[in-house]
Protein backbone atom coordinates (compact mmCIF):
# COMPACT_ATOMS: atom_id res chain seq x y z
CA UNK A 1 0.00 0.00 0.00
CA UNK A 2 1.48 3.36 -0.91
CA UNK A 3 2.21 5.95 1.76
CA UNK A 4 -0.48 8.40 0.60
CA UNK A 5 -3.15 5.73 1.12
CA UNK A 6 -1.62 4.82 4.48
CA UNK A 7 -1.55 8.49 5.47
CA UNK A 8 -5.21 8.82 4.48
CA UNK A 9 -6.03 5.75 6.58
CA UNK A 10 -4.32 7.26 9.62
CA UNK A 11 -6.22 10.54 9.18
CA UNK A 12 -9.45 8.59 8.80
CA UNK A 13 -9.00 6.57 11.99
CA UNK A 14 -7.98 9.67 13.93
CA UNK A 15 -11.24 11.27 12.82
CA UNK A 16 -13.32 8.17 13.62
CA UNK A 17 -11.87 7.78 17.12
CA UNK A 18 -12.47 11.50 17.81
CA UNK A 19 -16.07 11.18 16.60
CA UNK A 20 -16.73 8.33 19.01
CA UNK A 21 -15.03 10.14 21.88
CA UNK A 22 -17.15 13.21 21.12
CA UNK A 23 -20.32 11.10 21.03
CA UNK A 24 -19.46 9.62 24.43
CA UNK A 25 -18.53 13.06 25.80
CA UNK A 26 -21.90 14.48 24.78
CA UNK A 27 -23.82 11.55 26.26
CA UNK A 28 -21.93 11.69 29.56
CA UNK A 29 -22.40 15.46 29.71
CA UNK A 30 -26.18 14.99 29.84
CA UNK A 31 -26.08 12.60 32.81
CA UNK A 32 -26.38 13.83 36.37
CA UNK A 33 -23.85 12.54 38.87
CA UNK A 34 -26.41 10.48 40.77
CA UNK A 35 -27.26 8.55 37.58
CA UNK A 36 -23.80 7.31 36.51
CA UNK A 37 -24.38 3.97 38.29
CA UNK A 38 -27.91 3.37 36.94
CA UNK A 39 -28.43 -0.09 35.47
CA UNK A 40 -31.55 -1.46 33.80
CA UNK A 41 -30.93 -4.73 35.64
CA UNK A 42 -28.15 -6.68 37.33
CA UNK A 43 -26.80 -8.00 34.01
CA UNK A 44 -26.72 -4.57 32.33
CA UNK A 45 -23.87 -2.10 32.29
CA UNK A 46 -24.08 1.38 33.77
CA UNK A 47 -22.35 4.38 32.26
CA UNK A 48 -19.77 4.03 35.02
CA UNK A 49 -19.05 0.41 34.09
CA UNK A 50 -18.90 1.15 30.36
CA UNK A 51 -16.42 3.97 30.95
CA UNK A 52 -14.24 1.74 33.16
CA UNK A 53 -14.26 -1.03 30.58
CA UNK A 54 -13.58 1.20 27.57
CA UNK A 55 -10.76 2.97 29.40
CA UNK A 56 -9.33 -0.27 30.80
CA UNK A 57 -9.25 -1.75 27.32
CA UNK A 58 -7.61 1.38 25.91
CA UNK A 59 -4.93 1.46 28.57
CA UNK A 60 -4.16 -2.20 27.99
CA UNK A 61 -4.20 -2.07 24.19
CA UNK A 62 -2.36 1.21 23.59
CA UNK A 63 0.26 1.27 26.38
CA UNK A 64 3.59 0.18 24.85
CA UNK A 65 1.61 -0.58 21.69
CA UNK A 66 4.52 -1.76 19.55
CA UNK A 67 6.52 -3.57 22.22
CA UNK A 68 4.13 -5.55 24.42
CA UNK A 69 1.01 -7.64 24.06
CA UNK A 70 -2.21 -5.60 24.04
CA UNK A 71 -3.60 -7.65 26.89
CA UNK A 72 -1.37 -6.49 29.72
CA UNK A 73 -0.60 -8.68 32.73
CA UNK A 74 -1.62 -5.82 35.03
CA UNK A 75 -5.10 -5.51 33.53
CA UNK A 76 -7.95 -6.95 35.58
CA UNK A 77 -10.79 -6.93 33.07
CA UNK A 78 -13.31 -8.39 35.55
CA UNK A 79 -12.83 -5.40 37.87
CA UNK A 80 -13.86 -3.11 35.02
CA UNK A 81 -17.41 -4.45 35.43
CA UNK A 82 -17.72 -3.41 39.08
CA UNK A 83 -19.85 -0.29 39.46
CA UNK A 84 -17.53 1.53 41.86
CA UNK A 85 -16.48 4.90 40.44
CA UNK A 86 -17.17 7.37 43.22
CA UNK A 87 -18.46 10.33 41.23
CA UNK A 88 -18.72 11.93 37.82
CA UNK A 89 -15.38 13.71 38.25
CA UNK A 90 -13.64 10.36 38.73
CA UNK A 91 -15.61 8.90 35.80
CA UNK A 92 -14.39 11.72 33.55
CA UNK A 93 -10.80 11.22 34.71
CA UNK A 94 -10.97 7.52 33.85
CA UNK A 95 -12.60 8.31 30.47
CA UNK A 96 -9.98 10.92 29.54
CA UNK A 97 -7.07 8.74 30.67
CA UNK A 98 -8.08 5.98 28.27
CA UNK A 99 -8.59 8.31 25.32
CA UNK A 100 -5.30 10.10 26.04
CA UNK A 101 -3.48 6.76 25.91
CA UNK A 102 -5.13 5.87 22.59
CA UNK A 103 -4.45 9.25 20.96
CA UNK A 104 -0.83 9.24 22.13
CA UNK A 105 -0.35 6.30 19.74
CA UNK A 106 -2.84 7.10 16.96
CA UNK A 107 -1.66 10.69 16.59
CA UNK A 108 1.96 9.58 16.24
CA UNK A 109 1.55 6.76 13.74
CA UNK A 110 3.60 6.87 10.55
CA UNK A 111 2.38 5.25 7.34
CA UNK A 112 5.21 2.70 7.63
CA UNK A 113 3.83 1.57 11.03
CA UNK A 114 0.62 0.17 9.55
CA UNK A 115 2.13 -3.07 8.27
CA UNK A 116 3.95 -3.83 11.52
CA UNK A 117 2.74 -6.72 13.65
CA UNK A 118 1.39 -6.25 17.17
CA UNK A 119 -0.10 -8.87 19.45
CA UNK A 120 -3.39 -8.98 21.33
CA UNK A 121 -3.76 -12.00 23.62
CA UNK A 122 -0.80 -13.54 21.83
CA UNK A 123 -2.53 -13.31 18.42
CA UNK A 124 -0.61 -11.41 15.74
CA UNK A 125 -2.37 -8.47 14.07
CA UNK A 126 -1.15 -5.92 11.58
CA UNK A 127 -1.46 -2.46 13.06
CA UNK A 128 -4.34 -1.86 10.62
CA UNK A 129 -6.15 -4.95 11.91
CA UNK A 130 -5.54 -3.96 15.53
CA UNK A 131 -6.89 -0.47 14.88
CA UNK A 132 -9.95 -1.80 13.07
CA UNK A 133 -10.58 -4.22 15.92
CA UNK A 134 -10.50 -1.37 18.43
CA UNK A 135 -12.71 0.92 16.33
CA UNK A 136 -15.34 -1.83 16.28
CA UNK A 137 -14.99 -2.48 20.01
CA UNK A 138 -15.18 1.16 21.09
CA UNK A 139 -18.02 2.06 18.74
CA UNK A 140 -20.00 -0.89 20.14
CA UNK A 141 -19.54 0.25 23.73
CA UNK A 142 -19.98 3.96 23.05
CA UNK A 143 -23.26 3.03 21.38
CA UNK A 144 -24.24 1.19 24.56
CA UNK A 145 -23.23 4.21 26.63
CA UNK A 146 -25.43 6.48 24.50
CA UNK A 147 -28.32 4.02 24.77
CA UNK A 148 -28.05 3.89 28.57
CA UNK A 149 -27.88 7.70 28.71
CA UNK A 150 -31.02 7.93 26.54
CA UNK A 151 -32.83 5.53 28.90
CA UNK A 152 -31.83 7.63 31.89
CA UNK A 153 -32.81 10.97 30.34
CA UNK A 154 -35.96 9.70 28.60
CA UNK A 155 -37.89 12.66 27.17
CA UNK A 156 -35.21 15.11 28.37
CA UNK A 157 -32.59 13.52 26.06
CA UNK A 158 -30.93 15.95 23.66
CA UNK A 159 -30.33 14.07 20.42
CA UNK A 160 -26.71 13.56 19.35
CA UNK A 161 -27.67 13.00 15.73
CA UNK A 162 -30.62 13.90 13.55
CA UNK A 163 -33.68 13.99 15.83
CA UNK A 164 -36.61 11.77 14.92
CA UNK A 165 -38.88 13.34 12.33
CA UNK A 166 -36.30 15.92 11.23
CA UNK A 167 -34.41 14.03 8.51
CA UNK A 168 -35.85 15.96 5.57
CA UNK A 169 -35.11 19.35 7.14
CA UNK A 170 -31.60 18.25 8.05
CA UNK A 171 -30.88 16.94 4.55
CA UNK A 172 -32.27 20.09 2.96
CA UNK A 173 -30.00 22.24 5.12
CA UNK A 174 -26.93 20.12 4.28
CA UNK A 175 -27.58 20.26 0.53
CA UNK A 176 -28.17 24.03 0.69
CA UNK A 177 -24.88 24.49 2.55
CA UNK A 178 -23.06 22.51 -0.14
CA UNK A 179 -24.68 24.58 -2.90
CA UNK A 180 -23.51 27.81 -1.17
CA UNK A 181 -19.94 26.46 -1.00
CA UNK A 182 -20.00 25.65 -4.72
CA UNK A 183 -21.29 29.09 -5.67
CA UNK A 184 -18.54 30.91 -3.79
Amino acid sequence: MDNSINGNYIESVQKIFRQYKNLGDKAIEQIEEDKIHWQLNEDSNSISILVKHISGNMLSRWTDFFISDGEKEWRNRDEEFINDLENKKQLLQVWEKGWHCLFSVIDNLAPSDLSKIVHIRNEPHTVIDAINRQIAHYSYHVGQLVHVAKQIKSSEWKSLSIPKGQSQAFNKQKFEEEQKKKSI
